[in-house]
């Protein structure tokens, strides 16, 4: 073979500029196209592989009704019994003294997670009914058996009995959907059977009822009957669990919400293995620390969870007290009180925790060995000794020594102390922030108070100290919260 050799052609420079932007050019149309692809031009062969593990739940229930006032389908107590209730079945007859049983039915949806049966919907779908029917997209309809029900999620398991393996789909991971992701959901919408919808992810993270909310905002339509249903994201992965709307009318107006498959999936699996939910226990109130509580408290930023009470529990065996301030869990940074709950409600019963609260200035760490929630005592207060009744104008306020006409008068225990709230001045910083007669101050400046005098030596101190603001420790009705007043210059 002969190689004849070439000397190639200079290249004008103005060429090679124009080259360049023509390359670029050609580069930035590959990736838009790539991005316009990532747009499903049809959700048909999605709709297609997951409809057979979609299904629809009527529920029956015995109802004693008027001739002229039904009884609720949904339960009263249901979480969102406002947004999903449907009425049918409707031609039951009152008998001669106008009162007599019927059979009520509701719809809903559900999908099945498991070839052996088990089905995920809504504790509100399938709260107090008496027999559960599921009809599946291909036609044929099984009796359900409740496994168990979450009504802090409102999440609910159900199994049927199949002679063949059913069709499921498995839970994807929400936390990888971002706001603007594209999601299809699927279920009974008013009773009409098989109907699929589909929007984006409009917002992450929202609550809406409960401590350990985490919604899936989306604009895909969602109306009553696709309660329980799933959210598809692409994969055909479920990422939530389709639970509410908000809606002035009862119809979607773009504003629905689905149960992440974060919170979903590890309630579903508790239901599957106990039957019921098993959360983790830390055993203190708290409330989330403010910009106007940072001073106060010392710290130098606004993060954590105040703990404001810790009654008899795994916190207070570990040494936890009122005032300390949460920084990390578990090796987890604490944020706010709704990041803790769910943090904790998420970790295993039994487990020994390392808990870093910040506490008279300095850090410390405290091992904490976690109850179960669901046998959580009921907060006990604390409560001390008091004498002779003094009563003062303080920060707008008129506080007086506890007594025992004022323990009678408030409904207390005859043990119960600190300073009475008598009244709030209206223009007064505590009354802007909620103070009013009848709350009973716990502490100033992190120490228990039981009389003016010692109100009066906090505040002092405070001031000695450099301190714009002091911390008070406020009960109203048993429940404490801390509020920060700014002192007077005086």
């Amino acid at each position: 073979m002969k190689v004849t050799s070439f000397k190639p052609k200079s290249v004008h420079p103005l060429h090679a500029m124009w080259l360049f932007i023509l390359g670029v050019a050609f580069v930035l149309a590959q990736t838009i196209a790539a991005s316009a692809q990532s747009r499903p031009s049809t959700f048909a062969d999605l709709a297609e592989k997951v409809s057979p593990s979609v299904v629809n739940i009527t529920t029956s229930t015995n109802v004693a009704t008027t001739s002229t006032q039904p009884g609720p389908v949904v339960p009263d107590g249901s979480p969102f019994e406002d947004f999903f209730r449907d009425f049918m079945d409707r031609n039951g007859q009152g008998g001669g003294d106008g009162q007599s049983p019927r059979r009520s039915q509701a719809l809903g949806s559900g999908f099945v997670i498991s070839e052996d049966g088990f089905i995920v919907t809504n504790n509100h779908v399938i709260q107090g009914a008496d027999e559960i029917l599921i009809e599946f997209f291909e036609g044929f309809e099984l009796q359900a058996e409740l496994i168990g029900t979450d009504p802090t999620t409102d999440l609910a398991l159900l199994k049927v009995e199949s002679d063949k393996p059913l069709k499921f789909v498995n839970f994807g991971d929400s936390e990888e959907s971002r706001v603007g992701d594209w999601v299809m959901a699927m279920g009974n919408p008013l009773g009409q059977g098989f109907s699929v919808s589909a929007g984006i992810v409009s917002a992450r993270g929202r609550a809406l009822s409960g401590s350990y909310d985490d919604f899936i905002q989306t604009d895909a339509a969602i109306n009553r009957g696709n309660s329980g249903g799933p959210l598809f994201n692409m994969n055909g992965d479920v990422i939530g669990v389709n639970t509410a709307i908000l809606s002035p009318n009862g119809g979607s107006i773009g504003i629905g919400f689905a149960m992440s498959s974060r919170v979903a999936e590890n309630v579903i699996a508790q239901l599957r293995d106990f039957g019921e939910t098993r959360r983790g226990w830390l055993g203190v109130r708290i409330q989330d620390v403010t910009e106007d509580l940072v001073e106060g408290l010392g710290l130098e930023e606004v993060r954590g969870a105040l703990v404001t009470d810790v009654p008899e529990g795994p916190a207070l065996e570990a040494g936890m007290e009122a005032g300390d301030v949460i920084l990390s869990f578990d090796g987890a940074e604490v944020d706010d009180t709704r990041g803790l709950v769910r943090k904790v409600g998420e970790t295993t019963i039994g487990k020994e925790v390392r808990v870093l609260v910040f506490r008279d200035g300095e850090t410390e760490t405290l091992l904490v060995t976690l109850g179960r929630r669901e046998d959580g005592d009921a907060a006990v207060p604390a409560s001390i000794e008091t004498e002779e009744p003094t009563i003062e104008e303080l920060m707008g306020l008129t506080v007086s020594d506890m007594t025992d006409e004022l323990r009678e008068q408030l409904g207390l225990a005859d043990d119960a102390d600190g300073l009475v709230v008598a009244e709030v001045a209206e223009d007064s910083e505590a009354y802007e922030k909620g103070l009013r007669a009848g709350d009973l101050i716990i502490e100033a400046g992190q120490e228990k108070v039981s009389s003016v005098g010692d109100l009066t030596t906090r505040i002092e101190d405070a001031r000695d100290g450099g301190r714009k603001s002091i911390l008070l420790l406020v009960r109203r009705a048993g429940d404490p919260r801390f509020v920060a007043l700014t002192l007077d210059e005086s």
